[in-house]
């Protein structure tokens, strides 16, 4: 999990580099304690224990593959539509709380 290796290096912020890897540092941190307390025997064998243990595999596998081929897929420009999506919800927040917006009653105004 280098990021001069793997396809997080296409993310021009190193602030968001750090948080794609914390993110998948922490699923496979869970997934590989949850195997290690399988295979020592912690959790009793059942069809139930063995399809999460599996699913613990695969879902991992998946995750880190979708996040490393869109971070591969567009280069910078997903930065940029995520910070403008961003910015424009922040100014739709802002402008619901500001104190001057009335809200038109039809009742009252009729």
């Amino acid at each position: 999990m280098n990021v001069k290796y793997n396809p997080l290096r296409h993310v021009p912020d190193p602030s968001i580099q750090t948080y794609f890897m914390v993110v998948l540092f922490s699923v496979w941190s869970i997934t590989f304690g949850l195997i290690a307390i399988f295979w020592l025997g912690f959790i009793g064998y059942n069809i139930l224990t063995s399809i999460l243990v599996h699913l613990a595999i695969l879902v991992p596998i998946a995750f880190t593959n979708a996040v490393f081929i869109d971070a591969e897929r567009d280069g910078e420009n997903w930065l940029k539509e995520w910070r403008e999506e961003q910015s424009n919800y922040k100014l739709v927040l802002n402008r619901l709380k500001t104190k001057n917006l009335v809200l038109w009653d039809p009742n009252k105004e009729a």
